[in-house]
């Protein structure tokens, strides 16, 4: 069964601490934060601050994806935010083994994000150090696209890296995931699911975690 990662950037902002609450209860372990910077994406989200202003008021895994240029800068502040698991972007440093070693060297999870036209090979060097994988199975930046399938076989090389090496890491996806497309990802390898429309958009967000879980079982 797949562990669902509900996207606070599909959340209500004005009762943030409510719709947090509700799937916190409905059993989802992550909660996903998208930080943007308005260059790596055109759009702007949040800070540190808005990570350790969650921080107390939930007990989930607060799992932080740095869409920012040059994330080395910054990852001190989100490591003293109280992130669990923060993600980079191969894309956007030219030192994403420092970037890692960074977030290792903090005491949080580290995680290494691959854009749709990236190919796994880029990452492959930097594998043995993660404690997840994720792949962006739309263009970053804004919630509610479409999934990308071709993202699947990307999945599925990465799962076979994995078994063969022996590694560890969770993989996750991001981007249109719904109670269908799940299915595809969970088949290829993927551990963890992000889900932000899909799940805060629903009059219920429970009902559609558990359909993400029930799909994957």
């Amino acid at each position: 069964m797949i562990k669902v990662a509900p996207s606070i950037l599909s959340a209500d902002y004005v009762n943030l601490q409510k719709d947090i609450e509700k799937v916190e209860k409905a059993g989802a372990p992550y909660l996903h934060i998208d930080v943007m910077d308005g260059t790596f994406v055109p759009s702007i989200s949040y800070g540190p601050g808005f990570v350790k202003a969650i921080r107390p008021i939930t007990n989930m895994v607060l799992d932080v994806h740095l869409m920012v240029e040059s994330p080395e800068h910054i990852l001190p502040m989100f490591i003293d935010a109280g992130a669990d698991i923060i993600g980079v972007q191969v894309e956007a440093t030219q030192h994403i083994h420092r970037a890692l070693q960074i977030i290792k060297n903090g005491g949080v999870k580290a995680e290494v994000v691959i854009n749709p036209g990236t190919p796994v090979a880029m990452i492959e060097p930097v594998l043995h150090m993660v404690d997840q994988v994720l792949v962006m199975t739309v263009n970053p930046g804004f919630g509610g696209q479409k999934f990308l399938p071709e993202t699947v076989d990307k999945i599925a090389q990465l799962n076979a890296i994995k078994e063969e090496k022996g590694y560890n890491f969770d993989i996750e996806v991001d981007g249109g995931v719904n109670d269908k497309t799940v299915v595809d990802c969970y088949k290829a390898g993927a551990t963890v699911a992000v889900a932000g429309s899909y799940v805060f958009n629903a009059e219920d967000p429970s009902e559609r975690i558990k359909a993400l879980e029930d799909a994957t079982k």
